[in-house]
């Protein structure tokens, strides 16, 4: 059946239509139904369930809820650690240096703060959400954007479930929902789809510097009670990556024994035989770090692409029809590894404008005041403190560049800085270095007890995908991935994947590349990475991937 001969798509009419139902979208949505009860409000989310696909740290500055919902101290939340003792480690090989917390900005202290699921945040601010009538679909992935008659977004399609991979229709197929709006709001988080579409269609990148990014690869334990030190939180920078190289790892005690750790790798890497994946379990044999997980029990993984290029690389938010919030505007404060309390103050912020929008009887155009205002919020406040770090890290080197960094984090405290506000320079696909200008990495073998090895891991993120259904990862063209991703650049998708997800296989001699899509936790790295931006990853049919239970 053509495109042309499909059945028309059925279409449901909302005031406002969130896309993700992170902490920026879910806070979207309860701030519109506390501002306007009647306003209609659908929230989308590609996981099967609220906090399926979540993953992040956490330790949550409690700003945005403190505003979302004021009395949530006295409920019976997922918040229930405090921050007890706040860490900070420069490692070698064999050595860690504590960092004495009087030589941090103030901005570093985490005192006040929560270790937490938030995938288990997330699920909780969905009763809240429905609990005001908004109408939430998990299992639906938003695939396309809709646009009126003068080019505006006028809401989101779903994807159709039930095509094989062939493109043929299976039993029980059925076409997306269209979901249009006055007003659609994107919270995709990190490298979303429909956001990328926009960022061409708009411009809304034009005269902001390139966006930058990380992979965070996450575990949690649970460790035995003699391990266990309720409300640590312990961040290193260092070994086991060079100097060159900019990334860190957290470790967070939270609940019951759990424990969070995991380690960021930053996506402007240079040598092409780097593995974030293996970077991580190497860096748990470290001295520090190997003997709070002997004993215990590793219960989940999983992986996630992080904005990281803060205030110069956040683009224009708002467009006819519709805004950026959360990560998909790049609101991660990089030094703070934290990223939930701007995702809810930009949800809320959203919120605010387009309540005032319809209240005034506009529909489908720019928000511009959103747009004006973020800079001045606690968003930009947060933000503006912190924008050189990343900058002066990638230009200088892990161990000079934090330290400049934290310098002028200090600076900045005071109102000022000595640098200005620096540029990020090129983006992350473009820093790969050919594989003959580089050294291979050794990697030890994982001992299955603290260390692991990629499938056994992806196991544990509980992805699933259906085999057979079209491909969400798209490969532009396959003859320049043979010549320059392999061949010049010696194959990196195999080893920045966290995932297991591609391989190159010789057969009768010559290598081809092979797609487990399968095995793919929507981290996104390989449409950040690909040194030819050859790979493109869209939303499968929905609710496959990873079913985070508590991440």
């Amino acid at each position: 059946m053509s495109a042309e001969e499909l059945p028309a798509r059925e279409a449901m009419e909302f005031d406002v239509v969130i896309v993700g139902a992170g902490p920026a979208g879910l806070a979207a949505a309860i701030r519109l139904k506390q501002l306007s009860p009647d306003t209609t409000v659908v929230v989308v989310e590609k996981g099967s369930e609220v906090g399926a696909h979540i993953l992040s740290g956490a330790v949550v500055d409690p700003i945005g809820l403190d505003q979302l919902v004021p009395d949530w101290r006295s409920e019976d939340s997922p918040l229930k650690t405090k921050v007890s003792d706040d860490r900070f480690y420069w490692l070698s090989a064999s050595r860690a240096v504590r960092l004495p917390n009087l030589m941090l900005p103030p901005l570093m202290n985490n005192h006040g703060n929560y270790v937490v699921s938030l995938g288990n945040v997330c699920r909780w601010l969905a009763t809240k959400a429905e609990a005001l009538g908004i109408e939430i679909y998990p299992g639906f992935a938003a695939a396309e954007v809709l646009f009126d008659g003068n080019g505006a977004v006028a809401g989101v399609a779903t994807g159709d479930m039930g095509l094989a991979k062939d493109g043929h229709h299976k039993d029980g197929f059925t076409r997306g929902m269209e979901l249009r709006a006055k007003y659609t709001l994107l919270a995709e988080g990190a490298r979303g789809s429909l956001t990328k579409t926009l960022m061409h269609r708009f411009g809304l990148g034009e005269g902001r510097q390139p966006q930058k990014f990380g992979l965070g690869l996450k575990e949690l334990w649970q460790v035995a009670p003699e391990k266990y030190r309720p409300g640590l939180v312990q961040h290193t920078f260092g070994w086991p990556l060079d100097n060159r190289t900019g990334g860190g790892s957290f470790l967070y005690h939270f609940d019951d024994r759990l424990v969070s750790v995991g380690f960021v790798v930053h996506l402007n890497y240079e040598n092409p035989y780097l593995s974030p994946y293996e970077e991580f379990q190497r860096f748990k044999n470290h001295p520090l770090l190997r003997p709070t997980f002997e004993g215990g029990k590793r219960l989940a993984y999983g992986a996630r692409a992080l904005t990281e290029g803060g205030w110069q690389s956040v683009p224009k938010l708002a467009f006819p029809g519709g805004a950026l919030l959360g990560c998909a505007a790049g609101f991660m404060n990089v030094p703070r590894i934290k990223g939930s309390h701007n995702a809810m103050l930009s949800g809320m912020l959203a919120a605010e404008h387009v309540a005032a929008a319809l209240k005034a009887g506009r529909r489908n155009d720019e928000l511009t005041d959103y747009e004006a205002a973020w800079r001045s919020s606690a968003i930009g406040a947060d933000l503006w403190k912190v924008r050189n770090a990343k900058p002066l890290w990638s230009r200088f080197g892990t161990f000079l560049g934090v330290a400049l960094g934290g310098f002028d984090m200090w600076t900045n405290t005071a109102g000022f800085s000595l640098f200005g506000t620096l540029g990020h320079g090129k983006p992350d696909w473009a820093s790969l270095k050919p594989a003959a200008q580089c050294t291979p990495i050794a990697y030890p073998k994982p001992d299955g007890t603290v260390t692991f090895d990629r499938l056994s891991s992806v196991f544990l993120s509980n992805t699933n995908h259906e085999e057979d259904q079209p491909a969400h990862l798209k490969v532009a063209d396959l003859k320049l991935q043979k010549a320059s991703e392999h061949d010049i650049y010696a194959g990196p998708s195999a080893r920045y994947c966290p995932a297991g997800v591609y391989e190159w296989v010789e057969e009768a001699g010559s290598p081809r590349f092979v797609i487990n899509a399968q095995n793919c936790v929507h981290c996104k790295t390989c449409d950040i990475k690909d040194p030819n931006q050859n790979i493109t990853w869209v939303p499968p049919e929905g609710g496959g991937g990873p079913n985070y239970p508590n991440m």
